[in-house]
């Protein structure tokens, strides 16, 4: 896998093989950037925090085109030690990001040290995981108010009802079997019923 576009454009990182694991193709990749960026999203300055890492391929992709600082979470020790890996081969300066090998729905759990500007939530498929993950990240203060929400979950993902009010859609697209969804945390003007799933 490489990456797509800034200071690590075409270089390669690596990536892990096992069940849950689907790293996103350099397609699905550029939507999500183009669809941020047409957002408004300044990655000057940026922080990142990636849940359900995997490769840790949306996040280098970031800091690559320029976002300050990255957070990287996944519970499985492959993945971390591939993460770090692709890490040291950028030569990414330490002070720029942290990985982190621990239980996401627990590590949510605690108050954020500090809000992210964008969050991207790539759980694996058939689990359920998002929802519990998005309203842990909310009630911990991980997402910044204004800050922006990017899953990425399987097409027939059905989350009715369960994502938190004050996470306004953005977008809704599917990429064959791959669904894209993106939020916007409005701490200040919540909605006064929940996101609709579209169908």
């Amino acid at each position: 896998m490489r990456i797509i576009a800034g200071e690590y454009g075409g270089r390669s990182i690596r990536t892990v093989e096992g069940p849950g694991y689907r790293p996103a193709t350099a397609k699905v990749r550029q939507a999500v950037f183009s669809m941020l960026e047409a957002r408004g999203l300044s990655w000057e300055g940026a922080r990142v925090l990636d849940l359900f890492a995997g490769s840790g391929s949306l996040a280098m992709e970031a800091l690559s085109r320029g976002a300050a600082e990255a957070w990287l979470m996944d519970k499985n020790p492959r993945a971390v030690a591939a993460i770090k890996a692709s890490l040291a081969d950028l030569r990414v300066a330490p002070a720029r990001f942290r990985v982190l090998n621990a239980d996401l729905l627990k590590a949510l759990e605690k108050r954020a040290p500090a809000p992210f500007d964008l969050v991207f939530v790539d759980p694996p498929y058939g689990l359920d995981l998002l929802p519990p993950a998005m309203e842990k990240a909310v009630r911990g203060g991980w997402i910044a108010d204004g800050g922006l929400v990017l899953a990425e979950v399987e097409a027939r993902c059905d989350f009715s009802g369960r994502i938190p009010a004050q996470l306004i859609p953005q977008a809704d697209r599917l990429y064959g079997q791959t669904r894209i969804l993106l939020w916007r945390n409005s701490i200040q003007d919540s909605p006064s019923t929940p996101e609709p799933s579209t169908p």
